[in-house]
Order: C-alpha cells, then structure tokens, then sequence
C-alpha cells in the first residue's frame, strides 16, 4: 500500500494523480501514511517552503478558530510567484514544497508582470479551472506541465492568490487586498462557487500571530484545512474481472450491483491492483463504498461489511 500511495503522491505533484483527495486521505489515513510531495527533477528551490496544512474532518478537532480567516480551499495546482524589485522573475509549481518547476514563460499570461512591492515578495496560490471542464484539477494542473505555450495559452485557467511572504500588511487580509489592488484574484474576495473546492482553509488573520506560532517540518502552526470526507453510496461487490490498459497493464475491476451516484448509474468501478483488494478486505458478495473520483471516476474506497 505504501508504494501505491508513494506512486499517487508522485503522479499528483506531477499533475497526473490517480487518486482524488477523498481517496488519498482515506488510505493515508487508514495507514497512518504521512509523506509529504516527492523528490522533483530538473527542480529549482522556491524562495520560501510551500509547506501543506494539517488536514482536520471535524472543527471540534481543530484549534480554536475565533481569530483566523476562513476562505475556500480551492482544488487545483499549487503555485509560488517570485517578484524581485516589482517584477515577476520566476514561476515554480509546488514540487514537494521546498523545490518545484520553472513555469515562469506559462504563469505570465495569467498574473500581473508586476507588483507594488520593491523587495523581494513569494506570492503562493492555486491556478484552477471551472468545474464545468470534466475532471477540472488533472486539467489545471496537466496544463503547466504542457511544453506548447501556446496551447497552455487556450486553456480555461485562473491563478488565485492565497498568500504572500514576507508579510506585506500586519493582518492577512489586509495583505490579501494589497494583492488585489495590484491586479490579483485573491481568495478572500474570489467567488469559488463555479470553482473546484475540497474543503474550508483557517488561517490566523494577524501575520504576527501566525508568525509566532512557527511551524512543524510539514505544517504551518497557524492555518489549518477543513476537509469534508466524501459521502459514498453502499453496493454489493458481485463479482472482480481484469482489463488490460492501453498501456498493457492488467488491473482488477469491480462489477457492481447498479447504483446511482450524481447523474449517472454506476455498475463498475476501479480496483488499482490485487494489494488494493486485499488491504480493502473484498470478498465476492461484500457489501462496498463507491464514490465517483472527481464526480467522473468511480471507486470502491472501502468495505462495510
């Protein structure tokens, strides 16, 4: 299971993922699996760590949220700005947030070529598609990994703005207006409702505060994201048959008494490979959890009895 996890953590810094979150947080959680990006090639530093937020499923678990900021957390790729002296001089994707890919030639079509701040400034954000383009991350994300420019440039894409380091005002949201006035979309004022969404991010609104609160080797102390799981439908497992992929590869699927999951009815579904089925437990005749991986996908996650 590890290295399927490994693999699907790879494939989606990558911009290729072949788990959705709700199935990612599930296993990794199940397996107490807790690395964070992967080792990046032909890599460049970013200025300052992209660290990710420790992921909470109930407030009640979560700290205290009576001073943060509450925004949507947006579901595409992650992305850090470098502007020196009020220019943009480098685009890098998130990597394994200490190094990602040069994207620069690609971001300038999508943010201001400068900024109001003369020193050096790391604006961080997500550049994401609407949810109307089918499985919209694997779109935004596969787009910054295109080497045609200009059909990177056809793309339907939006970079959002979700913060800035070092810290431009005293209160991030403050911070967050400065962006706007310069020509961002910045989450605090962006509407997300035609947007792909996994969850609430809380973030300490004071940027002192934040800062003092420090931060492990993965997380930020002071910000925090509230993920919903992802509700499945239950089925039974009638019986598991192998494909073989374009690729050549040969992987389990499962047939399933027919359900209905959004608009469409759901008789198979995908079981990655035979480690899958037996960390899941499935038995013919099983009763299963499927749900459908970017409301496109569907996936047994789990047995229930």
């Amino acid at each position: 299971m590890r290295e399927l996890l490994d693999n699907a953590s790879m494939l989606y810094y990558e911009g290729y993922p072949i788990l959705s979150d709700e199935e990612f947080d599930l296993l990794a959680e199940k397996h107490n699996y807790n690395t964070v990006g992967y080792t990046v090639t032909d890599a460049v530093s970013h200025t300052f760590p992209m660290l990710s937020l420790q992921k909470y499923f109930d407030l009640a678990d979560a700290p205290s949220t009576s001073e943060y900021a509450k925004t949507p957390k947006l579901d595409g790729a992650a992305v850090s700005l470098l502007y020196v002296n009020g220019l943009l001089r480098l685009a890098l994707t998130r990597g394994d947030g200490k190094q990602g890919r040069d994207i620069t030639d690609k971001m300038r079509h999508l943010v201001p070529s400068s900024v109001g701040v003369t020193s050096v400034v790391q604006i961080t954000g997500e550049v994401v598609a609407p949810k109307s383009i089918p499985n919209s991350r694997n779109y935004a994300s596969g787009s910054l990994g295109l080497k045609d420019l200009k059909e990177f440039m056809t793309r339907d894409l939006t970079f959002v703005a979700y913060d800035a380091v070092p810290f431009i005002r005293p209160q991030y949201t403050d911070t967050l207006q400065c962006l706007y006035i310069d020509g961002f979309n910045v989450v605090t004022m962006f509407d997300a409702s035609n947007y792909p969404t996994d969850g609430l991010v809380y973030r300490m609104n004071s940027n002192e505060a934040f800062e003092s609160m420090g931060s492990t080797s993965h997380h930020p102390r002071g910000a925090f994201a509230l993920k919903e799981k992802a509700k499945g439908v239950e089925t039974t497992l009638l019986d598991v048959v192998w494909q073989t992929g374009k690729s050549g590869v040969v992987s389990p699927v499962a047939l399933l008494d027919p359900i209905k999951i959004g608009d469409a009815v759901i008789a198979r579904a995908t079981l990655h490979n035979i480690e899958y089925i037996r960390d899941l437990n499935l038995t013919i005749g099983c009763q299963v959890e499927v749900i459908r991986s970017g409301e496109i996908i569907p996936r047994v996650v789990r047995r229930i009895y």
